[in-house]
């Protein structure tokens, strides 16, 4: 649905995309080990996707990073240590990170108090984000008190209604119920295999909307047509 976005409402082409789990000190309630979660993110893009990978940095830190750390360590990466995109010609072009993220966090960064001035400055006016609208979420809205970074942030509409989270197929596997065609059978078995999910430790998990957001769920590095993929 993103990349389908990038492609035909904005001048961008998308290079990669990282998924980046949170750290073990986020301490969020029944948040799994960072060994298992880096895991089943590897699992679910090991064979479904050609431009998903997984950034093992946030998930390896002791410390609880703030998103606007995380995406500054991607900008570092691929523009700094990479030194960007190798074009057909054989030079380099920089690539603009930007976050990727559902409206459930932009709708936590409409909040007052919930994000600093500073981190949501650094975000969203320096890096910019695109968002996919969830199912009952009030994105238009939350849009309204950040309406300063308008035109950094893109909003994906939902085509085909889709309320699948993490939230319920937690839930789902609580009680025993099949979870096939919601997550990859991969990351399924990886689940079977070690037992996760299985006690109620997490039933709080989707309460902490008022606390900021676990990092970047997903950065997307892109860059201006006419350059091919990393």
């Amino acid at each position: 649905m993103a990349v389908d976005y990038v492609r035909q409402s904005t001048e961008f082409e998308v290079v990669a995309g990282f998924l980046s789990p949170v750290s073990d000190a986020y301490k969020k309630p029944g948040l799994l080990s960072a060994a298992h979660r880096l895991r089943m993110c590897e699992l679910a893009v090991e064979h479904d996707s050609a431009w998903l990978m997984v950034d093992p940095w946030e998930a390896q830190q002791p410390e609880y990073q703030r998103t606007a750390v995380v995406l500054d360590h991607f900008e570092h990466e691929l523009n700094e240590v990479l030194g960007g995109v190798l074009t057909p010609d054989g030079q380099r072009k920089p690539v603009r990170v930007l976050l990727l993220a559902g409206s459930d966090m932009i709708a936590t960064m409409s909040e007052p108090g919930v994000w600093s001035a500073q981190d949501l400055e650094h975000i969203l006016g320096r890096y910019g984000t695109f968002i996919v609208e969830r199912a009952g979420s009030d994105v238009d809205t939350a849009l309204d008190s950040l309406r300063q970074w308008r035109d950094n942030i893109h909003v994906i509409r939902q085509t085909i209604q889709n309320d699948v989270s993490s939230t319920k197929v937690r839930l789902y596997l609580r009680r025993n119920m099949s979870v096939r065609y919601l997550i990859p059978s991969s990351v399924i078995e990886y689940i079977n295999q070690h037992g996760l999910y299985l006690d109620e430790t997490d039933k709080g998990a989707g309460s902490w909307l008022y606390k900021q957001p676990d990092a970047a769920p997903l950065p997307a590095a892109t860059q201006a047509p006419g350059s091919p993929p990393a």
